[in-house]
């Protein structure tokens, strides 16, 4: 009879190595060190932090294509985990996945990326000539419709190309990332693969995930009242009086402030490029918005009074908040929490922090595949063209373990959302939440 030979650890000694300085984790029961892998990890080293010390099994399949695993070996302690288990919502998922991998899914991207390329240039040269060549101030707000729309389409491709090649090979993928994303809609890939990989790692945790961390211009639920630390941003998110003013009534200023939105993104754009956090690529990051910021004010230059420039901008402004709206749907209604993720629900998570749009097939180029949420989050890596595909599978996996499935017509998902902002406004209102202002409560003595 062989001796089993190989040394364990309890997932308890597993969780003690959560730190940047000493970072482990285990993948289907084998331990890893990745504390010096996450200073070069391509996903950055947010995702790794967020599952320090845990089984990451589930995100690591959802994340990385099977070339990934040959990388592992290098990374191997010599240690196995001691009470290694999987759940069976974890055994279902993964034989999905492996179902979906057989079947080629994650490599049939139809010609997405050839076809919204092409759609972006053309509607630039479009956009350009009504600006340059028209006189009508009807076709000056055509065109700055049009280039709401443009920045819309250009945002979801820099996403697909963000998740998955797109291109032939890497080269012209990270090429696109920077074109659609850096050079056309002025927002840095880098910011944006900062914060979306947290975003994905730990949906709808309200101290872990950037994309609920609005304070002070909105909170999704009360928790958010306690002033707690923010541990992406590294800094105490204070409900303080001006936090408390405009949290109640955030559902009446939920729809302007997303028409002037894009203004946030290109401050935070900024302030990661330009701070002491280690960027990768920050030179050509920076490169890419120094040509969005030369062409789009010469482009509003050419227009011939400051009135219909203002309005040029903010109609572009304004159109693109559909796209700002919609993020918004996905997830200010759905289930949040607090404390990090654990990679033991990770799939559970998944479900419970995301919301689908149902919409008729011809309108997915409009939602660029993100209306299928859940589909999206559960396998990041597949092309968009599959995902309204894999959505009754999808849907009978959750029925099968009584998880939540939830997806609403776009003016449903409006209705849930505000009444989920209208609903943290009036407790922001309570005066047990902070201390007695009296010209608030003169305010708001009648609601």
């Amino acid at each position: 009879m062989v001796s089993d030979t190989k040394k364990y650890i309890t997932n308890v000694e597993l969780l003690k190595h959560n730190k940047p300085e000493d970072l482990w984790i285990s993948i289907q029961g084998k331990v890893y060190n990745v504390t010096d892998w996450a200073k070069i990890h391509p996903g950055g080293d947010v995702p790794l932090l967020n599952l320090a010390g845990q089984d990451v099994t589930d995100a690591f399949i959802a994340y990385h294509p099977g070339t990934a695993w040959k990388y592992l070996d290098k990374l191997f302690t010599g240690y196995y985990l001691q009470d290694f288990k999987v759940t069976e919502v974890s055994k279902d998922y993964r034989k999905l996945y492996t179902e979906f991998s057989k079947l080629g899914l994650f490599e049939k991207k139809a010609h997405v990326a050839a076809n919204s390329l092409t759609t972006v240039a053309l509607m630039l040269m479009v956009v350009v000539y009504g600006v340059v060549k028209c006189e009508s101030v009807w076709a000056h707000f055509g065109s700055a419709a049009l280039l709401g729309l443009l920045w819309i389409l250009a945002a979801y491709m820099g996403h697909d190309s963000g998740h998955y090649n797109v291109m032939v090979n890497r080269s012209f993928n990270k090429m696109a990332q920077f074109l659609c994303g850096n050079c056309i809609t002025g927002i840095s890939i880098a910011w944006w693969k900062w914060t979306h990989n947290a975003h994905h790692i730990s949906c709808n945790s309200l101290d872990y995930d950037p994309d609920l961390q609005h304070i002070p211009m909105f909170a999704v639920s009360s928790r958010l009242f306690d002033s707690i630390t923010s541990v992406f941003y590294s800094r105490k998110l204070d409900f303080d009086r001006f936090a408390r003013f405009m949290i109640s009534y955030q559902h009446f200023t939920f729809y302007p402030v997303m028409c002037v939105g894009r203004v946030n993104l290109f401050i935070q754009t900024f302030l990661l490029l330009f701070s002491k956090r280690r960027v990768p690529d920050r030179a050509l990051n920076i490169l890419g918005i120094m040509v969005f910021w030369t062409w789009f004010p010469l482009l509003v230059s050419y227009l011939p009074n400051w009135p219909e420039r203002f309005m040029f901008v903010l109609v572009s402004f304004c159109v693109t908040a559909l796209q700002h709206v919609q993020f918004c749907l996905n997830h200010f209604a759905a289930d949040t929490y607090v404390g990090a993720p654990h990679g033991n629900d990770w799939f559970e998570k998944q479900t419970a922090g995301t919301i689908d749009i149902l919409c008729s097939p011809w309108m997915d180029w409009l939602f660029g595949g993100l209306q299928f949420q859940l589909e999206h989050h559960l396998f990041p890596r597949m092309p968009r063209t599959q995902l309204r595909k894999i959505s009754p599978v999808v849907i009978d996996l959750c029925k099968k373990h009584n998880l939540p499935y939830r997806s609403l017509t776009w003016w449903e998902a409006n209705v849930w959302t505000i009444r989920t902002l209208r609903t943290a406004a009036f407790q922001a209102r309570d005066l047990a939440n902070s201390p007695k202002n009296l010209l608030w409560e003169a305010v708001n003595t009648h609601g």
